[in-house]
């Protein structure tokens, strides 16, 4: 099924990079699971209020720049399921290779999603595994794509 962007998604990019603009059009067209452009460019102020709610783990967000989106798989509704955010990061790894752009997905933080071809999930158990081998804080956010 090829499924497009939405008015709304559209709006969202606003003030985007225009390399993870063509990226995240080009997922959309190349995509298994429908997803939204939940988040673009942010401001200080949204930042500070995500940090208060533990939803970023920074005020030093590429939101701030518009380097980075939120996407947001859409199964009738939105759906918080990590398997369907397996499926968006495959489409986004293919679209940033065909395009040429390194990207960082929020559940690989290590290294560019397209420096590798490892399967999405195996990516994220490696993210766990050598966060919790560092002694460090797992932060996963699925939801998130930044230039690299």
């Amino acid at each position: 099924m090829k499924y497009k962007l939405s008015k709304r998604s559209l709006k969202k990019l606003n003030g985007v990079d225009e390399r993870l603009v063509s990226v995240v059009k080009r997922a959309i067209e190349i995509t298994k699971q429908d997803f939204s452009v939940i988040c673009g460019l942010r401001t200080i102020e949204e930042q500070r209020r995500l940090l208060a709610e533990g939803k970023t783990q920074t005020l030093d967000s590429n939101h701030l720049n518009g380097l980075a989106v939120d996407l947001a798989a859409y199964n009738n509704g939105i759906s918080w399921s990590l398997e369907d955010y397996y499926e968006i990061a495959e489409a986004m790894r293919t679209a940033a290779k065909e395009l040429g752009v390194r990207i960082r997905w929020g559940g690989y933080w290590i290294a560019p999603l397209n420096s590798t071809n490892l399967p999405a999930d195996e990516l994220v158990q490696i993210y766990i595994d050598t966060r919790r081998a560092q002694g460090r804080k797992v932060f996963l956010d699925a939801v998130h794509m930044e230039l690299f």
